[in-house]
């Protein structure tokens, strides 16, 4: 397989309100045909996002997007561009990372976690230094992680993960 490069071509996921980002590396090739998030289907990203935030899995992309957004969670990407084979992350080289900085200036973002070690090392490469904010990495959602079971992967970005600080930030908003 030869080296491809790529350019990430969908926005990021996020609102006003956004309160926790998760971030990968950069879409694989069934993302980039399904144009958007983890679109492999053996990727457990979205079984386990769903469970963290006590949803049925999500089908379409609209109902993702409201999925994430009703829980004030934001998702992207680590990478802008480099050069890939096929889907391997192990592969990436000539990075030129996304600009995260205005979705923490135009958000609520207080926790950054990256979807795998090679989205974290990633982020503390190019974005740390920009952002000056720690990311916490997660166990990586991809099939390629066949070590964490389904139930393994949910349980380690439950107890991660506080989404539950939404719930008081509702509440202040509604009163």
């Amino acid at each position: 397989m030869e080296y491809e490069h790529i350019e990430h071509t969908f926005a990021p996921v996020y609102d006003a309100d956004s309160m926790v980002l998760i971030l990968g590396t950069l879409p694989s090739v069934k993302s980039r045909e399904n144009h958007f998030y983890y679109g492999h289907k053996q990727n457990r990203f979205w079984k386990v996002v769903a469970d963290l935030c006590g949803e049925p899995v999500p089908e379409t992309i609209e109902e993702k997007k409201a999925m994430l957004l009703a829980h004030h969670i934001a998702i992207w990407d680590v990478i802008q561009s480099c050069d890939i084979k096929g889907s391997r992350d192990s592969s990436i080289r000539n990075v030129e990372p996304t600009d995260i900085r205005h979705m923490l200036t135009e958000s609520k973002i207080t926790g950054i976690y990256a979807n795998g070690n090679k989205a974290g090392e990633l982020y503390r490469k190019y974005q740390l230094p920009l952002t000056g904010k720690e990311a916490t990495v997660l166990p990586s959602t991809s099939p390629a992680n066949a070590a964490w079971s389904l139930q393994k992967l949910c349980e380690a970005w439950r107890n991660t993960i506080d989404i539950t600080n939404k719930i008081s930030y509702d509440n202040i908003n509604d009163t």
